[in-house]
């Protein structure tokens, strides 16, 4: 029997339920608007757990744009990701996680999210998109922090996802299982102009 373990790191953010892909807007004309390129500097984070411990990491490398129309979102934006650029807190863990038993970064190189919808609740929005992940795609929504000015968008969020739900699997060892919600950080920052070298995806 266990006594004691690690506490659950999602327990403390939003847990996202995924569902089937949502439709997706068609493409605004180009002139529609001003696009605004996600900089390098942007992160994307994640924390996964097991009863002994728990262990943070990310991704390096990501890419995307920004449609705005009148002070809000234009289209449905997408944010790609770099699989092999995952990195985490442990070298021998890193290695783990770009192979079959999670990512399986030689068959999935690439994962998208989608926005489909960002909506005011309260102070804060709700942000909903189709987030293609281990060749799966559902639907999630998440709050999150989002602000747009002329000179720059911002969106930070904080939320978990099951991880069985994009059909990763691995279990850990019997005496340590692995969590199945794993959360994830959004602070993107935005800003109008042309991408640079350091802003673009490499796969």
């Amino acid at each position: 029997m266990i006594l004691a373990g690690c506490s659950d790191p999602a327990d403390a953010v939003h847990k996202s339920t995924a569902s089937a892909p949502q439709p997706v807007a068609a493409p605004s004309p180009s002139s529609a608007g001003t696009e605004y390129v996600i900089r390098a500097g942007s992160t994307i984070g994640f924390t996964g757990s097991k009863v002994t411990g728990s262990h943070n990491g990310g991704f390096t490398n990501f890419a995307g744009t920004f449609r705005i129309a009148d002070g809000k979102l234009s289209g449905s934006p997408e944010l790609k990701i770099a699989m092999r650029s995952t990195w985490s807190d442990d070298e021998r863990l890193t290695g783990h996680l770009k192979t079959a038993d999670f990512f399986d970064v030689e068959k999935f190189p690439i994962s998208t999210f989608t926005v489909t919808s960002v909506e005011p609740a309260g102070p804060r929005h709700t942000v909903s998109g189709n987030l293609n992940l281990h060749g799966i795609t559902k639907a999630v929504s998440f709050p999150a922090d989002v602000t747009v000015g002329p000179e720059a968008v911002t969106l930070k969020s904080e939320f978990a996802i099951n991880r069985r739900d994009f059909d990763i699997n691995f279990p850990g060892r019997p005496n340590d299982l692995i969590r199945d919600q794993v959360v994830l950080r959004f602070d993107l920052r935005a800003t109008p102009g042309p991408e640079r070298s350091e802003d673009r995806l490499m796969p």
